[in-house]
């Protein structure tokens, strides 16, 4: 198999992305580890995305396995502080999630979550991170870290229930202090819509942009987006709506087209579990109230949605509270469910065992999750082997 090492901008004096070093580099170890060699990321399958653009056959970058990303932590000519910038990035609806993140443009130089207002970057899926919003995505919205926001308060525009194509333009620019504006577009033809124009969400002013481009995981290294990238652009400046049209004149006039690579969605299944532990089943009774095996009958706060992803990980959605099961603190606190989006912290492993039960173990720390004290205490992920207390029963409700 081949793999895309970088991506390599054709302009002169541009910015390549390297696979990016994840947790490997030095400063680094506030992030979160890829899969590669070190705590690295990975790269893409070069052929893995075949389409078209003027005739001509090519290739776009697939981002479909956990800790895919690119990264170039020393970037030059780029907007840092709250000095203006502009972006965009060609993508497509083909392939997106509601995991974290997707992302394209200005991030961390040390792969680690700075806080609010250290990145700049477009994000394209269907996370809905302050909750609220209207339909199913995907939409366009600014990673601008701890949130993707697709207006000031966070949700899309209720009149825009999805932005959607084969190829869709995406775009973000932000003045650093007073404005950030949403647009979209078809990839194929036709101009630009506005979703967002307006003020930057509380926290967020002045921001506090670093000189790092990333591609494909969020700021903090966080690797279970997915999505498509086929081209964009890091600027300096606020581009005027002049500039941005002649952009998407020009990405219309490339023809781009047969981008028909499928992929099978998510499955999603109702089901409880049963702790070898004590016998009792997983209750979730709230979000404020860590995840224990101390029921002994299935009701709404023993019973979860599962999310099978195409990346051989799976995610808990508590019917309690609608709310995503986190391994809390990195997985050091007990499992709860109290998150509005699926990230790193919200991914488990789930494994199959020789009696028939299952096992979790948490991506975040690659710890089993344990009913602690038989059963006794919360669940948490904290174990390196499985015993009786990390085998459940996974009953299909």
């Amino acid at each position: 198999m081949h793999h895309h090492p970088a991506v390599r901008p054709d302009a002169p004096n541009a910015n390549n992305l390297p696979i990016s070093p994840g947790s490997s580099c030095s400063g680094c170890s506030g992030g979160l580890s890829g899969p590669g060699p070190n705590g690295s990321d990975i790269g893409a399958d070069a052929m893995a995305l075949p389409i078209t653009i003027g005739g001509q056959g090519a290739y776009g970058v697939l981002v479909n396995n956990i800790g895919t990303g690119y990264r170039n932590n020393a970037a030059k000519n780029v907007p840092t502080g709250s000095q203006p910038e502009g972006l965009y990035m060609l993508t497509s609806s083909n392939l997106t999630s509601s995991s974290c993140c997707f992302d394209f443009g200005s991030a961390e130089a040390d792969d680690s979550d700075d806080g609010n207002a250290t990145m700049n970057a477009i994000y394209y899926g269907s996370a809905c991170w302050t909750g609220g919003c209207t339909g199913s995505g995907p939409w366009v919205g600014g990673d601008l870290e701890n949130g993707m926001y697709f207006s000031a308060a966070g949700p899309n525009p209720s009149n825009i229930p999805s932005e959607t194509g084969s190829f869709v333009t995406a775009w973000e620019k932000n003045n650093g202090t007073t404005n950030f504006t949403l647009k979209y577009g078809n990839g194929q033809s036709g101009g630009l819509s506005q979703a967002y124009s307006g003020a930057l969400p509380n926290g967020y002013n002045p921001m506090k942009v670093q000189p790092s481009i990333e591609l494909g995981t969020g700021g903090d290294n966080s690797p279970e987006g997915t999505g498509e990238f086929f081209e964009g652009a890091v600027t300096k400046g606020f581009p005027t709506d002049a500039t941005e049209n002649a952009v998407q004149a020009n990405v219309t006039a490339a023809g781009y087209t047969n981008n028909t690579t499928t992929f099978p969605p998510p499955t999603q299944s109702v089901i409880s579990l049963k702790a070898h532990a004590n016998g009792k089943y997983v209750d979730a009774a709230n979000s404020t109230t860590s995840l224990i095996a101390d029921a002994t009958s299935i009701g709404t706060n023993e019973t979860f949605d599962l999310i099978a992803n195409n990346n051989n990980t799976v995610n808990l959605r508590a019917h309690s509270d609608n709310q995503w099961v986190t391994a809390e603190n990195k997985g050091s606190s007990p499992l709860i469910a109290n998150r509005g989006a699926v990230g790193p912290w919200e991914t488990f492993y789930l494994l199959h065992n020789s009696d028939g039960s299952v096992s979790f173990r948490a991506y975040n720390n690659q710890q089993i999750v344990t009913a602690e004290d038989a059963g006794a205490s919360a669940l948490i992920a904290n174990r390196t082997a499985i015993g009786p207390w990390e085998e459940f029963d996974l009953i299909n409700d």
